[in-house]
């Protein structure tokens, strides 16, 4: 009947998509084909794969190791370090949400494909089979009704077969429909994974972010003075990197400002003998005796002097005062 066509068409259009989705998702996951066969092989054979670095671990540790190597007291060697321990951390954020994918959302997926679907293909394949009884039943009373008179024994014998293969075949059709209207309840389960999913991707994206946050601000509070390139000023500073809408609450003690405005209120700064307020961004950490250490949030007084560099300002704190880099500042009203 037309219902339980639609049913078969739901199962098989719920397996094709499941499939699909199943092993895009392995592959975003893992993304090396050899890894992949080779965590398939040893699934296959009940064992446990050998335990290596990720891509993120891998990079972590070079990093350290060369750290290490170019010396940790050195600006170079302890940001390597830094930026290494990150990569490690990152990359143990990337086996976590492997391990919570693949059980909360990939292995029912394919519980579905290697469990339910074969049990419905199989039950299928038996109303199939049902079918083809009863259609061949059917054929043989035709044939006796037309020499009912020379075979009416045989008429009644093709009556009695039609009716057992058409209850066979109707207790056969019911029990495929039951469990092809269980698909309802299988999407229904795949949309509970799908949501765990996602908040293992949010968890990891979180993680990510708020690890390389906190390499940044690392990374700034270093003297500026080590941070430049061999073609650019000793005296620029690390910028700031914007933070992405999805996580401005987890940013919101780090004010940002356009560099329209930045610019706008330094060139006002500078075109007057005046002074501002500005609250200061990072952490900074003075490399020699002309400059001012700053912490993060605090508010200081900044004013321009004559010649001076155009990447800085001088700042005052009370009694003390020296200069101060303009990219760890956001000028005040």
């Amino acid at each position: 009947d037309a219902h339980l066509e639609n049913l078969l068409s739901k199962a098989e259009c719920t397996k094709l998509w499941t499939e699909k989705i199943m092993k895009q998702t392995e592959v975003l996951l893992q993304p090396n084909p050899n890894a992949r066969i080779e965590e398939f092989v040893y699934e296959k054979l009940d064992r446990k794969a050998p335990s290596r670095m990720n891509n993120p671990e891998l990079l972590g540790q070079y990093m350290i190791d060369a750290g290490n190597e170019f010396g940790p007291g050195t600006a170079y060697g302890n940001a390597l370090i830094k930026c290494g321990e990150t990569q490690k951390r990152i990359g143990a954020a990337d086996r976590e949400l492997i391990q919570t994918s693949a059980i909360n959302f990939l292995t029912p997926l394919r519980n579905f494909i290697e469990g339910d679907y074969k049990t419905i293909t199989k039950e299928r394949k038996l109303l199939q089979n049902k079918r083809l009884d009863l259609d061949a039943a059917k054929t043989r009373l035709k044939k006796a009704k037309v020499a009912e008179a020379i075979w009416a024994e045989e008429v009644t014998k093709s009556e009695q077969e039609v009716r057992i293969t058409q209850s066979e075949f109707d207790r056969q059709a019911e029990i495929t429909r039951l469990l092809l209207e269980g698909i309802s309840s299988t999407h229904a389960h795949h949309l509970r994974c799908l949501n765990d999913f996602v908040e293992a991707q949010m968890t990891y994206y979180a993680q990510c972010y708020q690890y390389m946050l906190d390499l940044q601000k690392q990374l700034g509070s270093f003297p500026s003075t080590f941070l430049s390139n061999n073609n650019q000023s000793s005296t620029t500073p690390v910028q700031s990197v914007s933070t992405p809408p999805v996580l401005a609450s987890a940013s919101a003690s780090l004010p940002s400002v356009s560099n329209s405005i930045v610019a706008s209120g330094l060139s006002e700064l500078r075109s007057s003998s005046g002074s501002r307020k500005a609250r200061v961004l990072y952490d900074y950490d003075a490399a020699n005796s002309s400059e001012l250490s700053l912490l993060a949030d605090e508010v200081i007084t900044v004013y321009s002097i004559p010649g001076m560099d155009s990447d800085w300002l001088m700042g005052e704190r009370g009694n003390q005062k020296g200069k101060v880099p303009i990219t760890y500042l956001e000028l005040l009203n």
